[in-house]
């Protein structure tokens, strides 16, 4: 090919750190109307950070044609010229400035002038008409798109943005931050709204995607009311005196009842102790309940012969929690318990083995109640246990938990499926919301029929944008809830003491065993709840701002083997080595999401589990052993940058991010292995570097 004249970037000289770095740590504690909140994705880069590199990967150096005997004059304007554009980066990262259209015209206006310079330089070429044109921008393309921040952010500096991934989770990620709002921009809601609320919401802004941010909220409050008339009865009310469950409309006149917010959980087995062995002993980490000062409350097992029950005791009055109830009846790191009738140890090889069995159990610990001022603590009856007994579900995800020990430790202790994370009522309960989704989207398609000019037409994979299209994108986002109330409704879900409320599902890159639980109604209005999922998937569209561009796409390819159309911008957050196993996990969200949309997306959920044995991950679960793994993931990643190699556009650079924190320890010092394969393989794609940027990646949130 003919030399082009590729101007050096600003990446490629400097970067106002400080500024972005900065702008990374404040990004840590925002949470509402976060677009990392539309769903949840591991390892996701802020975007700030996106925002950061694009720009600077995009414009031009000032000083990009000076010489060594360039005057003093000539580099002093370039300087100021350099400092103008980092007084625009620091701008451009601030949280407040993500939707700020003045600010990121700024940028787009600074980015097109740099592309029309770069054309004008190359205006001879043999490709100029293809590779040159100034009146359109480049694309952009990452291949290992994940949680969607960088194809988002190109798009917001007027990018046409092309994002794909081998995960179909990551795909329908893509696809509601960059493809979905661009088609409904500006339309108003077709959802029926209460005529208390009508005057107001017709008066509303619904520039960008507002308005189908409110449809996810109307079509979401349906759903709730007919997931109450329908599954209400695995939830009632609680007798605050005698812990009994009392249906909903029925309280008796002068019964003081509160609406229940969670039960707790201790898994049980059978004692180790001869004396005992017919009895379900819990295996509880904790017996504490509330840890706040003057407020404590705690679990007390009474002991009665061979038999034990638990009694909720609060604070006052001199009274405070025992010692022991901080540990419950763990005694040690690790799975070591004590039998709470005999004190004997049970270890870990025990626990296993009455797992694998199908003898581990639960036992109500306690109820959790809506208080006048705090929460209530209720000791647990029998009655109140049995309504979640009593749950039977129709359907439930039986895809077997991937054999990963190092993310996902319940299949140890006889927890091998996908559905034996849930509770019974919580399996009744998820299944009803995702059915109902199919339901919500027959409403939405009538709905929009009759308010819309595009009747009908294609589905939203066929590439439609009339009512049916749009009844497939609020079925999106109404499938995200049913992700968030599956990560704050499984049995991985514990109790924080310290709060009163739960830790999700995902706390840490992994799936934990846990030992005691929470169960949270999913009817309620708060965190944990559908309603509350409903209104953060909601907030997180509406955050998605007023990006227009209706050509950008995500699709489902493996980076290692697919063909771009050439000439792209490239900026991508490939694999760290063996850091996290996306497949595996996403496929706790993944089962549900297929039940809900697997008529919406058909190719994208065919398949019954996520795709492992292609994903560039270093599993030596899936690639039979640790150097199987190595070799897979050196040529797998080799491939993959070699397709960039060849195919990015010749006038940008291509921009990597790689933020593994790894090292390995061995008889010849302290190495780290992924990021050695990771650079060999850039080496062996015929990539090469032209600086390095350490930027704070970390976005604090999975």
């Amino acid at each position: 090919m003919d030399s082009v004249i590729a101007p050096r970037k600003l990446i490629e000289t400097a970067l106002p750190l400080d500024a972005i770095n900065e702008a990374c740590v404040r990004e840590k504690s925002i949470r509402h109307g976060h677009p990392s909140t539309l769903h949840l994705w591991w390892a996701r880069r802020p975007l700030a950070a996106a925002r950061a590199i694009l720009f600077s990967q995009l414009v031009n150096d000032p000083g990009w044609n000076l010489q060594p005997d360039s005057s003093a004059k000539d580099k002093e304007l370039a300087t100021k010229k350099r400092k103008a554009l980092f007084k625009l980066i620091t701008e451009l990262v601030q949280w407040e400035n993500t939707t700020n259209e003045s600010v990121l015209e700024k940028a787009r206006e600074e980015i097109r002038k740099s592309w029309r310079e770069t054309c004008e330089l190359n205006k001879d070429h043999p490709r100029a008409a293809e590779l040159f044109n100034p009146d359109k921008l480049p694309a952009f393309h990452d291949p290992f798109a994940g949680g969607g921040a960088i194809p988002l952010e190109a798009q917001r500096l007027g990018l046409e943005s092309h994002a794909s991934d081998l995960n179909p989770v990551a795909v329908l990620i893509n696809k509601a931050m960059i493809e979905i709002p661009p088609k409904f921009a500006g339309r108003a809601p077709v959802g029926p709204v209460s005529t208390a609320e009508s005057g107001k919401l017709e008066r509303k802004d619904w520039s960008g995607a507002q308005g189908l941010a409110e449809d996810v909220r109307r079509y979401g409050a349906w759903m709730r009311d007919e997931a109450f008339k329908r599954i209400g009865y695995l939830y009632p009310l609680v007798d605050l005196k005698t812990g009994l469950p009392v249906k909903h409309g029925e309280a008796k006149p002068g019964q003081e009842t509160a609406t229940v917010i969670a039960w707790l959980w201790a898994r049980t087995v059978k004692s180790p102790d001869p004396r005992f062995s017919h009895v379900d002993v819990p295996l509880a980490s904790t017996f504490m309940l509330s840890t706040k000062e003057g407020k404590e409350a705690w679990v007390e097992p009474l002991i009665e012969g061979d038999k034990y029950r638990f009694t909720v005791q609060t604070a006052g009055k001199g009274k405070t929690p025992p010692k022991e109830a901080k540990n419950g009846t763990k005694l040690a790191r690790g799975a070591y318990f004590r039998c709470v009738l005999s004190g004997t140890t049970i270890v870990p090889d025990y626990i296993k083995t009455e797992g694998k069995a199908g003898r581990m159990g639960t036992r109500l610990l306690a109820v959790v109640a809506e208080g006048t001022r705090n929460r209530s603590y209720v000791t647990p009856t029998e009655r109140m246990e049995a309504v979640a007994r009593n749950a039977k579900p129709e359907w439930k995800p039986d895809v077997e938990l991937p054999n990963d020990p190092r993310a996902i430790w319940t299949p140890s202790y006889g927890l091998t499926h996908f559905y034996h994370l849930f509770t019974h009522r919580q399996l009744v309960a998820l299944t009803a919301f995702s059915d109902l989704v199919s339901e919500a989207r027959i409403k939405v398609v009538e709905d929009a029929n009759a308010a819309l000019r595009h009747r009908g037409g294609q589905s939203l994979h066929e590439g439609g944008r009339g009512a049916v299209a749009y009844a497939d994108s609020i079925a999106v986002g109404l499938s995200f809830a049913i992700s968030k109330l599956a990560d704050r409704g499984s049995t991985i879900c514990t109790w924080f003491t310290e709060r009163d409320s739960t830790r999700n599902t995902f706390a840490r890159q992994g799936i934990p065993m846990t030992w005691d639980y929470a169960e949270l109604n999913p009817l309620l209005d708060g965190t944990g709840s559908f309603r509350g999922a409903v209104e953060w998937t909601a907030e997180s569209i509406s955050a998605l701002g007023n990006v227009s561009c209706e050509s950008s796409v995500a699709y489902q390819r493996d980076a290692q083997w697919q063909q771009i159309s050439i000439d792209k911008i490239i900026s991508t957050d490939p694999p760290y080595f063996d850091n996290i196993p996306y497949a595996d996990l996403s496929d706790f969200f993944y089962v549900w999401l297929r039940r809900s949309l697997k008529n919406v997306f058909p190719e994208l959920f065919a398949t019954v589990a996520t795709p492992k044995e292609e994903e560039l991950v270093a599993s030596p679960y899936h690639q039979a052993g640790k150097e199987a793994a190595k070799r897979f993931f050196l040529d797998g990643m080799t491939k993959a940058l070699s397709n960039l190699a060849s195919q990015a556009h010749p006038a940008f650079p291509t921009s990597i991010y790689y933020a593994l924190k790894q090292s390995d320890t061995g008889d010849k010092g302290t190495a780290s292995t992924g990021w050695e394969v990771f650079l060999t393989a850039v080496m062996k794609a015929g990539l090469t570097w032209i600086s390095t940027t350490p930027n704070r990646l970390s976005s604090g949130r999975v």
